[in-house]
């Protein structure tokens, strides 16, 4: 079939972005099957005066929905809308006609109706219908984007949206179709009247209660292990309020476990916060307020709020379940505060105590039911020493030391949402300032552990090489894996202030990186070792040429090109070749294959090659990298990795033991040109056919180069290479 022309007009108000979107996402996997010409004017020729429109088997589609559903049949393998689903197309159908009435009104209140509709739908969505973008997603998104109303109030208002409307919406406008019609615009505004170039949706979110210039966020990371994906999303996500109120971030350490805390965690998160570009130019600990807590605690006993409890942890755990009150709840507060001086001097008694917030034993919200505030630990802190005996839980200082030091949004994760009413009440019934929490959801991703505690067990294992693994899922483990900060910045900020908990795919993010660093990653040529195949190339000869690094980026320079009449194949390249047939030699021109000589087994040993660079590379179907077989080629050590664990969830109950992948190191030696020397540690590249990879290690005088290959973030390489279908002892 030929491609389908699609006429848009340039001017046209409102303007098809969503048509636009859904022709780039069919030419996006079906090239070239749409035909895309922006005209200009406000509208297109004929009695309608259509602002787009397509013409299929004479007949004349001028609607939005008409073309979507026009494009989507022709191209099924789009996976836009399926017809022979019945209910799967029914429903699209219905949100189209949603965005065809309700989202194209005129009138605010209904508007204002429809969005919160909308908004409401989107609670546990990722997508409009199904798993996967579809017309729906595009057309609804185009509609919005087009509208005036929206773009005013998702631009100084988005709170009244909903956080699942923006979150949805930010998430489909980052998608590469709808950038791409974002961009169509932007090049059509700026080729017929020069104009600035056009919104493109920029991630909003407004803070409840925020005042420009005074809004103050913090980030409170436990110095008790590195800083993994998951606290980069909180530290990004504190930094972006903060600077988009013109407010301040705090990073505070959260010091209040001497057992678990080391100086050196300290350091390294704040390191890993300057290599993502968080500003810590203002530090605290929890430990600065030990004090002021102390007296705070003191106070609480006094009002009769706390009571010290000597009841074993088990015990106390049980009761808590079963909301039963501790025997210990009415002592009274002459009692509490002896157990309490007890305790801060650490004698045998004072071991035995905690001290409980006297709340309610018989709330429904377990955190609600007494919850200990202080308990006793002597191992000395890794800044006051052996000052203290007694610390505060999380849950009591966190609320007092962002009262005390002026924050005014405390940004977390939901996971800590049925703390939030603890929250309150300990700053209540303390008379300490208000601070509003706002929440969000906790970033997720399939095979891998976010638990310190469960890392800890890969590095005790000695599974991994430490905290900075390519496997680990910590910032320096996954900058070591070639993923850029610029990538990790946009992915976070991408998810937006989401409460949504999603378990996450890491293909989008690896898929963001390869757009980064595609532009700027020099080129190279590499030919696996193991059955590498020496070819004979009659007509050559031995000579050095200039070529770019980079075809499409000259600034990256030049690198020296070796030729010669002996050269290298891959042993899968070589396997593939017919003798008698024309094949392209990458950055050199067409060769014929004369002769192939192969083993017992089937391998490739020789090939007789004769150069024809009269030969018109566009006709031949093969074009192969290869290495000449002269001093100028390196060895060296290609590395990939598979997930750390077989289960995608790992579950409660799940034994991490049991979820090992057998193998998740993979090592093949490897030549490559000699331009790879000049690289250096941390630098990112490309060998041509093979992928990305970054320089893990510069070669010695005993070892090659190692360099690691970069995800990419498509299906087949992000797939688990383990076979779960064994199961393992």
């Amino acid at each position: 079939m030929s491609a389908l022309k699609l006429v848009v007009a340039s001017k046209a108000s409102p303007f098809s972005y969503g048509v636009l979107a859904v022709a780039a996402q069919v030419n996006a996997v079906k090239k070239g099957s749409v035909e895309i010409e922006l005209r200009e004017g406000k509208s297109l020729e004929g009695a309608s005066k259509p602002s787009a429109s397509v013409t299929y088997n004479g007949e004349t589609y001028e609607t939005t929905n008409a073309i979507a559903r026009l494009l989507a049949r022709l191209n099924p393998e789009a996976g836009l809308y399926n017809p022979e689903e019945p209910i799967s197309s029914t429903l699209i159908d219905q949100w189209l006609d949603f965005a065809e009435t309700k989202l194209s009104s005129t009138d605010f209140k209904a508007l204002d109706a429809t969005y919160k509709e909308l908004n409401k739908y989107l609670t546990l969505r990722s997508y409009i219908v199904g798993y996967q973008p579809t017309i729906a997603d595009f057309v609804i998104w185009g509609t919005l984007r087009a509208s005036p109303v929206f773009a005013r109030i998702v631009k100084t208002k988005p709170e009244t949206l909903g956080a699942y409307l923006v979150r949805w919406f930010e998430y489909i406008t980052s998608l590469e179709s709808a950038e791409y019609a974002l961009t169509a615009v932007q090049k059509a505004e700026k080729a017929n009247k020069g104009s600035k170039a056009a919104d493109q949706g920029k991630f909003e979110i407004g803070l409840t209660n925020a005042m420009m210039g005074k809004v103050c966020t913090r980030f409170p990371p436990e110095p008790s292990g590195y800083l993994h994906i998951g606290h980069a999303k909180a530290a990004l996500m504190n930094q972006y309020f903060a600077d988009t109120y013109k407010g301040k971030l705090i990073i505070r350490f959260d010091d209040t476990n001497p057992s678990k805390e080391k100086a050196e965690y300290e350091e390294s998160i704040k390191e890993d916060l300057a290599l993502i570009g968080v500003d810590s130019s203002i530090v605290s600990h929890t430990s600065d307020f030990f004090d002021q807590m102390y007296e705070l605690a003191l106070k609480m006993i006094k009002e009769g709020k706390a009571f010290c409890d000597d009841t074993e942890q088990m015990q106390m755990r049980e009761e808590r379940t079963a909301r039963i009150a501790s025997k210990c709840r009415d002592n009274s507060i002459e009692e509490n505060l002896r157990r309490f001086e007890e305790m801060a001097k650490g004698t045998e008694e004072g071991l035995k105590n905690c001290l409980r917030a006297k709340i309610d034993y018989n709330s429904p919200n377990g955190t609600m039911r007494d919850p200990v505030i202080y308990r006793c630990n002597l191992t000395p802190h890794h800044y006051t020493g052996d000052k203290y005996k007694v610390y505060p839980t999380y849950d009591f200082a966190c609320p007092i030391v962002d009262s005390l030091e002026g924050v005014t949004h405390a940004l977390r994760t939901n996971e800590y949402r049925d703390r939030n009413v603890q929250y309150d009440w300990m700053i209540q019934a303390l008379g300490l300032r208000k601070v509003t929490i706002w929440d969000f959801s906790r970033i997720n991703f399939v095979y891998t552990l976010l638990s310190k505690r469960k890392l800890q067990w890969f590095v005790d294992q000695g599974l991994v090489t430490g905290w900075d693994d390519p496997r680990f899922p910590t910032v320096r483990g996954i900058r070591r894996r070639g993923l850029t900060i610029e990538a990790l910045k946009q992915y976070i900020l991408m998810q937006g202030a989401s409460q949504n908990t999603m378990l996450l795919e890491w293909d989008k993010i690896w898929a963001l990186n390869r757009k980064i660093i595609d532009p700027i990653a020099p080129r190279y040529v590499a030919v696996l070792k193991e059955g590498a195949v020496v070819c004979n190339v009659q007509g050559a000869t031995a000579e050095i040429k200039e070529h770019p690094l980079h075809k499409k980026n000259a600034e990256l320079g030049n690198k020296k090109t070796h030729y010669g009449p002996k050269i290298y194949l891959d042993q899968e390249d070589a396997k593939s070749l017919e003798e008698g047939e024309e094949v392209t030699l990458m950055d050199w021109g067409n060769v014929f294959v004369r002769k192939i000589v192969k083993d017992a087994q089937g391998e490739v040993t020789s090939i007789d090659l004769e150069l024809h660079l009269a030969g018109d590379f566009k006709k031949t179907k093969k074009k192969l990298t290869w290495l000449t077989d002269d001093s100028d080629v390196s060895e060296i050590l290609l590395l990939d990795y598979d997930y750390l664990i077989t289960k995608k969830k790992v579950e409660d109950g799940d034994e991490v033991k049991d979820l090992v992948t057998p193998v998740s190191e993979f090592k093949i030696a490897a030549l490559a040109d000699g331009n790879v020397r000049s690289l250096k540690k941390g630098d990112i590249m490309q060998f041509e056919r093979k992928g990305y990879f970054i320089l893990d290690a510069p070669a010695t005088a005993t070892e090659p180069a190692h360099f690691i290959r970069i995800p990419d973030g498509k299906a087949a390489t992000m797939a688990s290479k383990a076979d779960v279908s064994t199961p393992k002892k």
